[in-house]
């Protein structure tokens, strides 16, 4: 288990999931100390070392896991719950989350048939929500669009932009130097916090598609 003394570049909160560990692992294989977080440390372990198990020798950075409280020790912090989830599991936190960059990437979502529709959230957007939730916190919205198994697989030739939203220009500037350690990731500035509601819905769009074509499909912006 993480200890607070342990060194962390990065906590993600809820990062059991699919979208967490495979942000986890790519920041890891980026040489960053990741600390993965769940309301059960001991399944944050497991997936920690399940995941670093899978890429022997890959990974020059680390892979940890602890309870959420734990892991918002670092000083860049993602949230990674299920969307429905986020903004209870910030509040429950927000006084240790003041004055951090804490990065929404949850997507407002659900599956009818062969398509995913976009939700509109309580204030317009998970992210709006999450900064509702931790007043003090700096958040800002990313990494919405990439495909959780493409993360996943560190062969995978994962090639995408990634639209980064937020109402404080450090924690833009923050959360784009994170991507940018991400190989083959390209961070654009997409503007304010206002913009997380029209970025979060179309990752309805983008995960429709790859559905429709059984396709892993990132977004990729020309002309920028």
């Amino acid at each position: 288990m993480l200890c607070h003394s342990d060194p962390m570049d990065v906590g993600i909160l809820g990062g059991t999931g699919p979208a967490g560990r495979g942000l986890a692992l790519r920041l890891a294989a980026a040489g960053m100390a990741v600390a993965i977080g769940s309301r059960d440390a001991a399944r944050a372990t497991e997936v920690a070392a399940e995941t670093a198990g899978k890429w022997p020798g890959r990974l020059p950075g680390t892979l940890t896991g602890a309870a959420n409280a734990e892991v918002i020790g670092a000083p860049l912090v993602v949230v990674a719950t299920p969307w429905d989830a986020a903004p209870a599991t910030v509040r429950s936190l927000a006084d240790a989350l003041e004055g951090k960059v804490v990065i929404s990437m949850a997507n407002a979502l659900v599956k009818d048939g062969r398509e995913m529709l976009a939700l509109v959230p309580p204030r317009g957007s998970v992210a709006s929500a999450i900064q509702a939730a931790a007043p003090g916190a700096r958040v800002a919205a990313a990494f919405h669009h990439l495909p959780a198994g493409e993360m996943a697989d560190l062969d995978s030739g994962l090639i995408a932009d990634v639209l980064v939203c937020s109402d404080d220009p450090d924690a833009t500037a923050d959360t784009m130097a994170l991507v940018e350690r991400i190989e083959g990731l390209r961070p654009l500035d997409a503007g304010s916090l206002n913009q997380a509601a029209a970025i979060e819905a179309f990752t309805a769009v983008c995960i429709t598609l790859n559905i429709r074509y059984r396709a892993h499909s990132t977004l990729k912006l020309a002309g920028i």
